[in-house]
């Protein structure tokens, strides 16, 4: 990860936390960087980063269509080892628009990440939503409530 994107992620969260300890309304960053399992559907998107240097806090969606927000470790993200000799990746072109809160609210409802960009990226191009929606309408009906697979 670059010192640039762990600058980022810091900054995060240090204004999460000066904002708890301030009484205030905790912040709504955009994720910094994405992770994925090449071989699989398992993605995580990382807005803080703890003094520890290892601890992140994001959206993490392992693949089983429950997406959810919580810690988890760069480390183990770095150890693990996947067939073919593959790793987890980083994203090296992501960039979003969109606050965690909005990532994770498409996210449960299409029951991934995965899905949750495509539409992000297909109701952007259409001219909806915004990066200040709270999360997919449910007027939509092409707006998936199962993982693509067809699990």
């Amino acid at each position: 990860m670059t010192p640039e994107l762990r600058a980022a992620l810091r900054a995060n969260a240090d204004a999460h936390r000066d904002a708890q300890c301030e009484g205030r309304a905790e912040p709504d960053p955009k994720p910094v960087v994405k992770f994925f399992n090449p071989a699989g559907g398992a993605t995580w998107l990382a807005t803080e980063l703890d003094a520890d240097g290892d601890t992140l806090f994001g959206l993490a969606d392992l693949g089983f269509g429950q997406p959810e927000l919580g810690s988890f470790s760069l480390s183990e993200l770095a150890g693990v080892r996947l067939p073919f000799g593959l790793g987890i990746e980083r994203d090296l072109l992501f960039e979003t628009p969109f606050s965690l809160s909005v990532w994770a609210a498409w996210s449960r409802r299409a029951g991934s990440i995965l899905w949750a960009e495509r539409l992000l990226h297909r109701a952007t191009r259409e001219g909806g939503p915004t990066p200040d929606d709270g999360g997919p309408e449910d007027r939509d009906p092409e707006i998936p409530t199962a993982d693509p697979g067809g699990g």
